[in-house]
């Protein structure tokens, strides 16, 4: 009996080794195939994340090269280099980069060249919406200076609805745009909704706070 066990045991074994020299023979290039895929593709995902990152770092250094020359006053040149990170820089740069440069035309009085600028940034799809929201307001506080009411309430009046993230700075924005206007009545009223908001920011509602002073005082002399 225990002959015919090992017997068995052999046959057993040599028909497992027969049936695993089939299935290699079938599959085994197969095998082989998807292994060296995933290796190099494992090898090329890995160079990638290395070259990008290498990339971003470049970028990086250029956006700190261009904020330096921007302190130090070399407007021009801190644009210049802005220019070549939107159109050659990784990562968050191109985006930061073309910020920046708003915000430096800004600073050195250029307002419609930096609205236009910013406008340019909250159109573009491909920026996150929450930024294309903030940068539309930042826009909307520039135009106060020099753009009709009608302007600034085409730009941020549709952020100055119950419940938008940006009804506060959006409202401030009519609010002194009415006001620069002489607009009046249509400056007390977004102070108004200002006001009933218990969330409008401590900020804002300091601001608004001098502006209704101002709309009061007028009153008072027109009235006597």
């Amino acid at each position: 009996m225990a002959n015919d066990d090992s017997f068995f045991r052999e046959v057993n074994e040599d028909l497992r080794s027969d049936r695993a020299k089939a299935l290699w023979a079938r599959f085994g290039p197969i095998i082989i195939a998807i292994a060296v895929v995933i290796v190099i593709g494992t090898a090329g995902y890995n160079g990638y994340r290395y070259w990008s990152d290498l990339q971003a770092s470049r970028s990086g250094d250029q956006f700190l090269a261009a904020l330096n020359l921007a302190r130090d006053g070399q407007t021009e040149a801190a644009l210049t280099e802005l220019e070549v990170i939107e159109s050659d820089g990784h990562g968050a740069y191109p985006v930061l980069a073309r910020l920046r440069a708003a915000t430096i035309l800004a600073d050195s009085g250029a307002l419609e060249e930096a609205v236009s600028s910013f406008n340019a940034i909250a159109a573009d799809s491909t920026v996150p919406e929450v930024l294309r929201q903030t940068v539309a307001i930042r826009a909307g506080y520039l135009m106060v200076d020099y753009a009709s009411y009608a302007d600034v309430s085409s730009a941020v009046e549709r952020f100055a609805v119950s419940g938008h993230a940006m009804r506060h700075g959006a409202r401030e924005i009519l609010a002194l745009s009415a006001w620069k206007s002489g607009d009046m009545e249509r400056a007390r009223q977004w102070i108004d909704e200002i006001d009933a908001d218990p969330s409008t920011p401590a900020g804002i509602a300091r601001r608004v706070a001098i502006l209704s002073d101002l709309l009061t005082a007028r009153d008072t002399d027109a009235a006597r």
